[in-house]
């Protein structure tokens, strides 16, 4: 089947923090009020399956989509995939199945290093991927968005434990759109107070500038500030912020100019990733509550078959799960192939070899494989 014979990918909403505020209830519902009544949400547990109070955690998540977003009936199912190798498992698809139905996949608080260990090749996070391309969304909120980047902030490792200064290989979601991109929520978290900056994800000001040098030059930066909500839709190609705070754009090694770059003066704690983005032949932007961008501004998004990353049981099982009209065309030949596989037969009954390879390689252009069988010649989708 040809990329563009697929739905879109569906709207990715990432929040900073407060997913369950007042702000988030704000996002979600404008946004679930464009979906028909009782939308199927699936929460993934993952990131804080570690944790002893794991379904605690994400049944207040659920509480809050049942009680505080009443008027659209949502259906809601926790995907309990917490640890692989228990009953628990992301691996088990008695567990994952409802991630092929959803509407709306949610993962959320807990820690982005053990959410990437569980749910990397894992048949829970294949799901969830198959669903996106065919046109769920997704709402992705702290861990969960540190984990899906390309280069992973190991938060706890670095600011509770005393870790040096590193970055780990992320679940890189968005890697598959052709986009290198690293999530940074509660971006301008100030629980530190005055004593200790916990800024940039609780790092600070000085380590994050330390820890952006340790990234390669094609990764941007997107810092998402507590409360605020950065919507991405691939369907307008457009981004827009939602929320109390603001959205950081920090580019190294994009196509901007420096001149462009240059030309922008920010204060207080942005200045310093300002001058660094300059010194990289990058820049830095920033977007607040109301405004939209093109998604061209993060990168050049384009869209990707998922038979190219996904193993084919796991595409055919979600095509089959939501959308099985698809499917059905991508089994079925459409005419004209059905009509050169004919006349392709017709050249073999009367030996025309030469005329019969070359309805095959027509065949093949339309993209279908020609299998001859003892029983006649059959077509595969190639």
């Amino acid at each position: 089947m040809n990329v563009n014979d697929l739905p879109e990918p569906g709207p990715i909403i990432l929040f900073g923090s407060g997913e369950t505020s007042p702000s988030g209830r704000k996002v979600l519902d404008r946004f679930l009020r464009h979906l028909p009544n009782a939308p199927r949400i699936a929460l993934l547990e993952t990131p804080a399956g570690f944790e002893l109070n794991s379904e605690r955690v994400i049944g207040r998540v659920g509480e809050f989509f049942r009680q505080r977003l009443q008027n659209y009936n949502p259906q809601v199912e926790i995907v309990h995939a917490r640890k692989r190798g228990t009953p628990f498992s992301p691996d088990e698809p008695e567990i994952v199945d409802p991630l092929l139905k959803a509407e709306i996949i949610f993962m959320g608080p807990g820690s982005p290093t053990y959410a990437v260990r569980q749910l990397r090749d894992s048949l829970a996070w294949h799901y969830l991927i198959a669903r996106h391309r065919l046109g769920a969304a997704l709402v992705l909120a702290s861990a969960a968005t540190v984990a899906i980047s390309g280069c992973a902030l190991p938060v706890y490792e670095i600011y509770k434990v005393g870790e040096d200064l590193h970055w780990n290989e992320g679940l890189n979601f968005f890697g598959l759109y052709g986009l290198q991109l690293v999530f940074i929520p509660h971006w301008n978290n100030q629980e530190g107070g005055e004593e200790l900056d916990t800024s940039r994800c609780f790092m600070g000001q000085i380590r994050f500038a330390q820890l952006m040098e340790m990234l390669p030059e094609e990764m941007t930066i997107v810092g998402l500030d507590e409360k605020t909500a950065l919507i991405i839709d691939p369907s307008k190609c457009e981004c827009h912020v939602s929320g109390l705070g603001k959205v950081s754009l920090l580019h190294t090694g994009h196509s901007h100019t420096r001149q462009a770059a240059s030309q922008v003066i920010y204060s207080g704690k942005d200045s310093d990733l300002a001058e660094i983005a300059v010194q990289r032949g990058g820049h830095f932007h920033q977007y607040q509550d109301g405004e939209s961008f093109p998604l061209a501004e993060i990168g050049p998004f384009r869209a990707y078959h998922p038979e190219v990353s996904l193993p084919p049981e796991v595409w055919q099982k979600a095509l089959q799960a939501s959308h099985p009209e698809v499917l059905e065309q991508s089994l079925n030949p459409p005419q004209e192939v059905v009509q050169l596989m004919q006349m392709r037969e017709a050249a073999r009954m009367s030996k025309d070899w030469s005329a019969a390879d070359a309805l095959r390689k027509q065949i093949a252009q339309l993209g279908w494989h020609v299998v001859d069988t003892k029983d006649g010649p059959v077509v595969n989708k190639m």
